[in-house]
């Protein structure tokens, strides 16, 4: 199989590895079917086929993560009903991770777009989007 161009692999820093893990476990293990692929002290990585998240804590916490600077806006993440949306969404909010948008829930994407948007401990939007139309 011939995988040019396919995101081998993210690394993400972040500043509380415990809240991060409870987080990732939630949606990517939970929700998306990835496996713990490797685990070490100061890190953690999650797969998916032939993909790999890898979070790994950072000493280095200030400035704090900020989606509107230059750098890294969200990650997006698909599924394939709005129903699998709704669901993840019901989890992460009883897990008492912050909504954003939830007044434009489900379409604050636009009117053609059925998504969830949240953040992670370290404030990194995540969007969850129906691949359903």
């Amino acid at each position: 199989m011939d995988n040019t161009g396919i995101v081998d692999h993210l690394e993400i820093y972040v500043s509380d590895l415990p809240k991060t893990r409870a987080f990732w476990d939630l949606l990517l293990v939970q929700n998306f079917h990835y496996q713990v692929y490797q685990e070490w002290d100061t890190g953690i990585s999650y797969r998916l086929k032939e993909t790999y998240i890898v979070f790994v804590q950072t000493d280095k916490t200030s400035p704090a993560f900020n989606r509107t600077r230059v750098g890294l806006n969200h990650l997006a993440f698909s599924v394939p009903t709005n129903e699998a949306v709704d669901r993840i969404r019901e989890q992460i909010l009883t897990a008492q991770y912050p909504e954003l948008y939830p007044s434009r829930y489900p379409h604050a994407g636009g009117p053609e777009s059925y998504a969830f948007y949240c953040e992670d401990p370290d404030r990194i939007k995540v969007e969850v989007v129906s691949q359903q139309h």
